[in-house]
């Protein structure tokens, strides 16, 4: 199910003196199943372009599709929309409200009218997909840790069994553990589902080492829409809006200036020990 968009715009307070645009003439195709990382500085537009995605937010002009179906028109089903367009807010365990895990993630099945049981499978099999273990499913969410919370809100949308996944920073706050815990299950799901996923970040380790595509906002336009290699070597433009690409290609730039012949396009930790390795050994 894909998503396009189709010169988008989006101003705060329009047709008032405090009018900000947010979005500007925003281009983009989203296939079935990518996994894509939407990186950008605080203001950039990040968010408020993925809550354009799921209706959340209407584009002042320009058209969104989904599926071939322009949602602003008058007859499209937003309801159905924001059930296979998942979105998961930052901090999503803060709308965690119900006695226990597995009623807080029934909630969203039985809001689109599904039965009981239904709605019951739905969760369990959700629960099992963030990998949250049975002992726990009915305990109160709020005893839980934050990340075991954040794998419950997760759940929680995805017992909507959504085509497309939005997390807007869906590790904040974690400690690096649990953060790599909860990009790997996501990593996992999206292999095994083949479910679309966007990712919004500011970790650019976490988008060079889990996406295939990145797009980078920058005033609510797009600067970059590429592979993670393409767009972090553009580090020194990146910097100047203040952005940055991953550790390991400054260093690996700093090797090559010092006469290692190493690949300064690795993006990931994995691919740097890599060329470090291998020039290493030719310098031997």
């Amino acid at each position: 199910m894909s998503l396009i968009l189709d010169h988008v715009n989006y101003i705060y307070g329009e047709d008032t003196p405090l009018a900000v645009k947010a979005l500007d003439d925003i281009c983009l195709t989203i296939p079935d199943g990518q996994f894509v990382g939407v990186i950008g500085h605080t203001g950039s537009g990040k968010s408020t372009l993925m809550q354009h995605l799921n209706g959340l937010v209407k584009a002042s002009s320009g058209h969104i599709y989904f599926n071939g179906e322009d949602i602003y028109d008058r007859d499209f089903d937003m309801k159905k929309l924001r059930s296979r367009v998942g979105l998961v807010f930052q901090y999503p365990e803060h709308q965690l409200f119900e006695i226990d895990v597995f009623s807080d993630v029934c909630f969203g099945p039985k809001n689109l009218g599904l039965s009981k049981r239904e709605a019951e499978l739905r969760a369990y099999d959700a629960l099992r997909k963030v990998g949250l273990p049975d002992e726990l499913f009915y305990q109160s969410p709020f005893e839980l840790s934050g990340g075991q919370k954040r794998r419950v809100a997760i759940a929680g949308v995805l017992a909507m069994k959504p085509d497309v996944l939005i997390l807007d920073e869906p590790t904040a706050g974690l400690d690096p553990k649990g953060r790599d815990e909860i990009l790997h299950q996501i990593k996992n799901l999206q292999a095994e589902t083949g479910m679309t996923i966007l990712l919004v970040s500011h970790s650019m380790e976490d988008v060079a080492e889990y996406v295939e595509r990145i797009i980078v906002m920058n005033k609510g336009s797009v600067m970059y829409d590429d592979i993670p290699k393409q767009v972090f070597s553009h580090y020194k433009e990146l910097e100047e809006v203040g952005l940055a690409a991953p550790q390991v290609t400054y260093i690996l730039h700093e090797l090559k200036k010092r006469g290692l012949d190493v690949d300064i396009n690795a993006t990931t930790i994995e691919e740097a020990a890599d060329t470090v390795e291998k020039a290493l050994k030719v310098s031997c």
